[in-house]
């Protein structure tokens, strides 16, 4: 099974491609179209600024690529972080910036009720998945790894394939017929993000 990690120099590629190949993938860290044409399934990780990150991915050359590989061929995609992000319509993280538009929504900053929750939301934190193969074996309400400020809001309900609470209810995955996005990081989740990956890897469409 081969795995092209898209290398748009924003994230942390190493521990990922590490995470996955420890459970079983060849992977790929590329800028190269021809790498996620030939590759099995795509990852999309990211950190940082949503601004800076689309703008790099669109320097690179391969949204085309990424288009034509997910969107059109079916090929199963998981976006981590910033990479869960970049496929919304719009983000608001200070300033408008246009995104890729492929799930309906817009990305917005954590709105926390408890002045005892601080931001960034950074730490463990439980999640409950909805059905999805990708959470297959998981045990129940796994916790698994955030770091971030600004999350998902969808504008289709029936995507969440897992939220999480954090002074509120934010999605905490997204899934949309071979895309599946998460807003934690399955590479520094341990076991339970091994887990994940596994799946991801063993996810039939």
């Amino acid at each position: 099974m081969t795995v092209a990690v898209v290398d748009y120099g924003m994230g942390n590629l190493r521990s990922v491609a590490k995470a996955l190949e420890a459970v079983g993938a060849r992977v790929s860290v590329s800028t190269k179209p021809e790498d996620l044409r030939t590759a099995d399934r795509i990852v999309l990780p990211g950190q940082g600024a949503f601004r800076d990150c689309i703008a790099n991915l669109r320097a690179t050359g391969l949204v085309d690529a990424l288009t034509q590989e997910v969107r059109q061929k079916g090929k199963p995609f998981l976006g981590i972080c910033l990479g869960l992000q970049l496929l919304a319509d719009v983000s608001y993280e200070n300033g408008t910036f246009k995104g890729l538009g492929w799930l309906s929504g817009r990305v917005e900053r954590l709105t926390v009720n408890d002045p005892r929750l601080k931001l960034p939301h950074i730490g463990w934190n439980d999640v409950e998945f909805q059905e999805t193969p990708l959470a297959a074996g998981l045990k129940k309400n796994p916790i698994f790894y955030f770091d971030h400020s600004y999350h998902f809001v969808s504008d289709a309900p029936d995507l969440v394939a897992a939220s999480c609470e954090y002074g509120g209810t934010f999605a905490a995955a997204i899934q949309q017929d071979n895309v599946f996005a998460v807003q934690f990081h399955p590479e520094k989740s341990q076991e339970v993000g091994l887990g994940l990956l596994r799946n991801f890897l063993n996810w039939k469409i």
